[in-house]
């Protein structure tokens, strides 16, 4: 990444108010908060200074291989703690702005779909950090040495099982999920304890024939279903009597049905539940080879924190042959005193499911364009919005509760759906299917605030690009979000008026957060790109503040 050497000169004055302030202004979770709201009640930083906003650290992680950089670093009790592409794990002391660690993990077999993606670290008690792997493993860190103390292999990686998104902490045990749906593993989600390492409970995204324990009378036929036409009210153009009478020979289609989980799970504690997104079935668009509406794919799913049971899900696309998964985190919040989990589709549609029984509260207004929706594909090529990005993909969207609003980076690239036929082959991709941008359509990013009270876009931006990473919302009534064009902006978060750019120079396509040390408020992105999309990669971590010498001044 190129920059400029003015940014390395700018002088930091951090004044010392003791460890009680800079740990209430912690971010110790990968969402912000158990609910993934990417909220923060700081508001140093707000609407009336922002514009002043400058450069304060840059921390340039210095891996050899660059890849998609869509880390949200974690702080706690001045350090940060980074992941890299390729599964580097650092700590920066926040006072000395050195490196403390760094852990290389050593890979093996790597396959994986979509970018050498590491989201972020979990952090148990202050003592322990840890990280999932490109190969399936999920390592226990100590968090003041780097030190390996445990290593678990999660999933066997030759058969494309890897890992992409952080883990999160309940209680002492750490949960971890693995990505992989697009070489037909059987997808599932894991508790270990913190401590040892030992596995607590499985749940799997892919429920077996109801013999299978995970399959309960919620899910009466297993990974079959019920048989649904339509999503929501929605024709799905589904040949049910074709497809039932295919189930016999695809009797097995099960065990490579896909169902991988790409992003962190959301959790509350009052009902001790955990809320997974589960992404597509295998393979991706050749839906003869699995009938059936093909659970839990294209779900959130509510899952008991202590046994690992199912509670409830919502399908909000049954026998999926589009790859419009469901990816982005879930979120919880409350709306009008009801607690409702949120999510952001790459059909287009905001969610919003009741977080007790998961059934449908209000589904939003379209935040992108919306064409020829669930067409068939077909060997030619089937044209139809949203593209196979989405809609939203993986960008973790952020909720201001003041506003009852969440905001949403979204895609808009047309695409033509072509489909074939194609067996299994053990790590190998498995895709039944081309998604083809459309040469000459316009191709650019919608960044969304959805009233979650009505389902209406309060208000929408436009940018030149298609929009990749992810979102946060501040109580200075600000929202910030990134461009693959490496822009930084932060917005009103009522309005949508734009107040702050900086560009980077490399794709801000992470999920930025914000955090205080020494008295201070800070607003950090990674900026290193996108493999999916092909923006500019990089390798900073970038942390702005209001200038230095006007926090010395105030204080």
């Amino acid at each position: 990444m190129h920059m400029s050497a003015r940014w390395w000169i700018l002088p930091v004055f951090l004044v010392m108010t003791g460890q009680a302030a800079a740990q209430s202004g912690d971010w110790t979770t990968y969402g912000g908060n158990d609910w993934n709201q990417r909220y923060s009640r700081l508001k140093t930083i707000n609407t009336a200074n922002v514009a002043q906003m400058v450069p304060r650290m840059i921390f340039q992680t210095g891996i050899a291989k660059l890849g998609s950089f869509e880390n949200t670093p974690i702080v706690s009790n001045g350090v940060m703690y980074v992941t890299t592409p390729y599964n580097t794990a650092m700590a920066y002391d926040l006072n000395t702005k050195k490196e403390l660690w760094r852990y290389e993990h050593k890979l093996g077999t790597t396959i994986y779909c979509c970018g050498p993606n590491n989201r972020g670290v979990a952090i148990h008690g202050g003592a322990h950090v840890y990280m999932g792997t490109l190969d399936a493993h999920l390592i226990a860190l100590d968090a003041k040495s780097g030190k390996v103390l445990w290593d678990k292999e999660v999933a066997d990686p030759t058969f494309g099982y890897s890992i992409t998104h952080a883990p999160i902490i309940i209680g002492d045990n750490v949960i971890v999920g693995v990505s992989g749906g697009e070489y037909g593993i059987r997808g599932h989600v894991t508790a270990y304890n913190a401590g040892t390492g030992d596995q607590v409970w499985r749940w799997y995204s892919i429920p077996a024939p109801q013999s299978d324990s995970t399959a309960d009378a919620k899910a009466p036929n297993g990974w079959t279903g019920t048989w649904a036409t339509k999503a929501e009210n929605s024709d799905l153009h589904r040949d049910i009597a074709k497809e039932k009478a295919d189930s016999a020979k695809a009797a097995d289609a099960w065990k490579t049905g896909g169902g991988g989980v790409w992003m962190t799970p959301a959790y509350d504690k009052e009902s001790n539940t955990i809320f997974v997104a589960v992404g597509n079935p295998s393979p991706d668009l050749d839906g003869s080879l699995r009938p059936g509406d093909n659970l839990y794919t294209d779900c959130v799913v509510a899952i008991d924190a202590t046994s690992g049971k199912t509670k409830w899900y919502y399908q909000t696309v049954p026998h999926d042959v589009w790859d419009l998964d469901a990816v982005s985190p879930p979120v919880v919040t409350t709306v009008g005193g009801k607690k409702v989990v949120v999510h952001a589709g790459k059909t287009g549609w905001v969610y919003v499911l009741d977080a007790a029984t998961g059934k449908l509260v209000r589904k939003s207004d379209a935040f992108v364009p919306q064409e020829n929706m669930f067409a068939l594909p077909t060997p030619e090529g089937t044209r139809m919005l949203p593209g196979a990005n989405g809609g939203s993909e993986w960008s973790p969207i952020s909720i201001d509760p003041t506003l009852d609003y969440a905001f949403v980076a979204a895609l808009h690239q047309p695409m033509n759906y072509k489909v074939h036929s194609a067996p299994w082959e053990k790590g190998r991709l498995w895709l039944g299917s081309a998604f083809v941008a459309i040469p000459g359509e316009e191709q650019y990013g919608l960044f969304s605030a959805v009233d979650l009270k009505t389902g209406k876009i309060a208000w929408q931006n436009k940018v030149p690009q298609p929009m990749m990473g992810g979102s946060l919302a501040t109580a200075g009534g600000l929202t910030f979000t990134g461009e693959g064009n490496g822009n930084f902006n932060a917005y009103n978060s009522k309005t949508g008026k734009l107040l702050w750019q900086f560009n980077v120079g490399a794709g801000c396509n992470s999920a930025p957060m914000t955090f205080t040390h020494n008295g201070e408020q800070f607003i950090a992105v990674a900026c290193g790109g996108n493999f999916q999309i092909s923006y500019p990669l990089g390798d900073a971590l970038m942390v702005f503040g209001l200038p230095a010498k006007a926090h010395a001044m105030k204080k």
